[in-house]
């Protein structure tokens, strides 16, 4: 890149512009010092007002947006422990057909729970019964009751459920747990006192009385 500058008494002046950031100047003359000066001075202020012009130009800083969301879904589980699926309630003394029997389950059900949630029980049906024989026993006759497992969750509350074929909530928590543990107990009331006693059929040994039970659990 060349410039020429009227008015200045030189042979020549020669501006060699490799880049934007270093422009070598050589400046030939015969005036004297004060005149050479001088001459530098303006050529100075006609440069500076080059790079000025170059930083007015160059395009300006864009800024773009976005919008992050961290969604939280809810997810309940709840397992019966392989272990458990079947629960015998065993009359096989005197004892036991008056004041009924009580079983209890550790660490029978295990819950996962983001947040809140309610655990309910039920029967599938309303009587347990006999795969050969009319004979019934009603749901009503047992009551479930829940507790603190190995690996507890503290804060949660229990209700003692009266089995029915109607979900009724025997676990309830106002915050989530990972694998929280909870022991179940089954108890057929003593108030039955001998109630059983015409149930048994000796062609069956023992005589089988049967229903589902089912847990749920839901966020609350």
């Amino acid at each position: 890149m060349f410039f020429f500058i009227k008015g200045v008494n030189t042979k020549h002046i020669t501006f060699a512009a490799t880049n934007r950031d270093k422009i070598n100047l050589s400046v030939c003359t015969n005036n004297t010092n004060n005149t050479i000066m001088k001459k530098t001075i303006l050529v100075a202020i006609f440069l500076g007002g080059i790079f000025a012009a170059n930083a007015q130009t160059t395009p300006g800083t864009k800024v773009g947006t976005a919008t992050l969301n961290v969604n939280l879904y809810p997810i309940q589980d709840i397992t019966v422990n392989p272990a458990q699926k079947t629960v015998n309630l065993n009359y096989r003394t005197a004892a036991n057909y008056k004041d009924g029997v009580s079983v209890n389950q550790e660490d029978h059900l295990t819950v996962y729970s983001t947040g809140a949630f309610a655990v309910s029980v039920n029967s599938l049906k309303s009587n347990l019964t006999n795969a050969i024989y009319a004979e019934k026993i009603k749901a009503s006759d047992i009551a479930v009751t829940a507790s603190k497992g190995t690996n507890a969750l503290t804060g949660a509350t229990f209700s003692e459920v009266t089995l029915s074929n109607k979900a009724t909530q025997l676990i309830a928590s106002d915050k989530g747990g990972v694998n929280k543990t909870f022991n179940v107990n089954y108890t057929a009331s003593g108030a039955l006192e001998d109630a059983y006693i015409n149930k048994y059929y000796s062609a069956e040994n023992p005589t089988v009385y049967s229903t589902e039970i089912t847990y749920t659990i839901a966020a609350k």
